[in-house]
């Protein structure tokens, strides 16, 4: 590419910077570069201050609700909800008060089993949080989904602070309603900006990570918004997407080498 040259390995082999001095032409030329992941950005300033992730399908490989219908015998048809408002073909707070409503009657005892039994984090998530943290950046998990899984995942992972809907009760079963506001993606913005006040940082130190359109205004709002295996909506709105590697390659996009990570 013209103009372009060799700033230095990050890690020999596996991250390199190069110095290109045309952004939108150097991810013309090296967007699908084979098993690469291409993030296109100014050095300075590329080590983010705070972290914010929406959790499923992101920080964890699954769609808790989703998996909370499959032990109602209603995957199916949950699922299929949950996937086209995350292409931003549904209003989330719409489909996600009526995919709760079908979970009522559920017995609460299933969250703990469904947490046991299905919910794991993506493959670098843990590395990504800890090393960040463990450099003084802020971290917080933010999603469209539920407390409890929010909270064992955000304690598991090492967030320090989090958001997320809160299911109704009655006795021990789900009564099929929310309780209080919803966390959709305005909420989810509005969480960042608060936690950047509370730092007294600007949006642009932020790395924002998400994989459906419920995630748009937070990646927007950032100063690196990440599509992490995202749908094609947030992949549009987003400054760069992880397609390739695992999470912890978003240290790699910050110049830390492996040297540096907290495993």
């Amino acid at each position: 590419m013209p103009g372009a040259r060799l700033h230095g390995w990050v890690d020999h082999g596996d991250a390199v910077d190069l110095i290109i001095p045309d952004a939108a032409a150097a991810r013309a030329a090296l967007e699908g570069w084979e098993d690469c992941d291409i993030f296109v950005q100014p050095l300075a300033g590329r080590e983010k201050n705070l972290l914010a992730a929406d959790m499923d399908s992101t920080i964890i490989g699954q769609e808790c609700i989703d998996e909370l219908a499959d032990y109602a015998g209603i995957k199916q048809s949950i699922a299929a909800i949950t996937e086209r408002a995350m292409h931003g073909e549904l209003d989330f707070a719409h489909a996600l008060t009526e995919r709760v409503a079908l979970l009522q009657g559920l017995d609460t005892a299933i969250i703990a089993r469904c947490l046991d039994e299905r919910i794991r984090p993506n493959p670098g998530a843990a590395t990504l949080v800890r090393t960040m943290r463990a450099r003084g950046a802020g971290t917080l998990l933010v999603s469209g989904g539920f407390l409890d899984f929010v909270e064992p995942v955000a304690a598991a992972v090492g967030f320090e602070h989090h958001a997320a809907n809160r299911l109704g009760k009655q006795g021990k079963e789900l009564n099929g309603q929310l309780v209080g506001a919803i966390v959709d993606a305005d909420a989810k913005r509005t969480a960042m900006m608060i936690e950047c006040g509370n730092r007294g940082i600007d949006p642009s130190a932020v790395l924002a990570l998400g994989d459906g359109a419920n995630d748009i205004p937070l990646v927007q709002a950032a100063g690196l918004g990440v599509a992490y295996r995202g749908k094609p909506a947030l992949i549009a709105a987003a400054d760069a997407r992880l397609d390739h590697h695992a999470l912890d390659a978003l240290l790699w996009a910050q110049g830390i080498a492996r040297k540096d990570w907290v495993i």
